[in-house]
């Protein structure tokens, strides 16, 4: 297979597991591509020039190894989910909730995607825009897998959010801030929030106030096939955005729109994957 692997340059203690693991992929057969940035980490973390071939983020691969935690993960979906490369996640971070294993895992894991026995799943991912046609700065990705956060910036007064559905009038949100997140990050920042938990693969999409100045602003579930247009306006000169933590800043008034995006990421998960285990196991859910 060709396996593009992409990862964090914080793996220290993982540096060796990392090197044997790259070394037996080789020797399985698989042609690997490696993100410049991670392969000049491993060159200089090792001491040792390989000549590696370089991941482009416009070519698809049979798979990808995100090596690190969810941030990894979050960021590997960002580059590679249009171009439809299954993604598998291996944890060397702290929680590794998307993740589909260990590093000690691997090379079972990517034999068994190999003969078929993994489950792909299609998660729900954001694109973010300005209506008004400004774009983006360019440091920052326009998709997130997790949410897109509207927060305060440099105050501390309150923010108010109009919000729109499909063009229609929903309330104005009075608060710190908004997250709109997929199901797949109902566990991330919204639930932080006191936002619902959805199942992965359900169509929708979740608003939760943060801090909201009402008690009868509560988190609510949408369709997520809905255009999400808010208009944010502050005591100060500029709101933030954060797009799975990607930050930039927005003018006093000026409007974003979130909408599903076009291609979802297609995500590696163990065969014997199970949402609610997962919950209980990483989050110790009911505990």
């Amino acid at each position: 297979m060709d396996i593009a692997i992409y990862g964090n340059e914080y793996q220290g203690k993982h540096l060796e597991a990392v090197s044997r693991l790259l070394t037996q992929l080789q020797h399985d057969g698989h042609r690997l591509a490696i993100e410049k940035s991670f392969a000049d980490y491993l060159t200089a973390a090792t001491g040792t020039p390989r000549d590696w071939d370089i991941a482009k983020h416009d070519a698809p691969h049979d798979l990808a190894l995100s090596l690190g935690g969810d941030g990894t993960l979050l960021r590997t979906a960002r580059l590679l989910h249009a171009v439809g490369t299954p993604v598998m996640g291996l944890n060397t971070g702290h929680l590794g909730y998307l993740t589909a294993g260990s590093l000690s895992e691997a090379r079972d894991m990517v034999a068994r995607f190999a003969r078929g026995e993994c489950r792909l799943e299609e998660r729900t991912m954001l694109t973010v825009s300005r209506p008004d046609g400004t774009c983006l700065p360019s440091c920052v990705h326009a998709t997130a897998l997790n949410e897109v956060a509207i927060l305060r910036h440099d105050t501390s007064s309150m923010i108010e959010m109009e919000t729109r559905i499909n063009g229609v009038p929903l309330t104005v949100y009075k608060g710190d801030g908004l997250v709109v997140c997929t199901p797949s990050g109902s566990t991330a920042y919204n639930l932080s929030a006191g936002g619902p938990i959805m199942s992965p693969t359900t169509a929708c999409l979740a608003l939760t106030p943060l801090s909201p100045h009402s008690l009868t602003m509560r988190p609510m579930v949408v369709r997520d096939d809905a255009v999400i247009t808010i208009t944010t306006r502050s005591r100060t000169p500029q709101y933030q955005v954060s797009i799975d933590g990607d930050t930039f800043v927005c003018p006093n008034g000026a409007t974003v729109a979130i909408t599903k995006a076009p291609h979802p990421l297609r995500l590696v998960l163990g065969p014997d994957h199970n949402f609610a285990v997962t919950l209980r196991r990483k989050l110790l859910w009911g505990a």
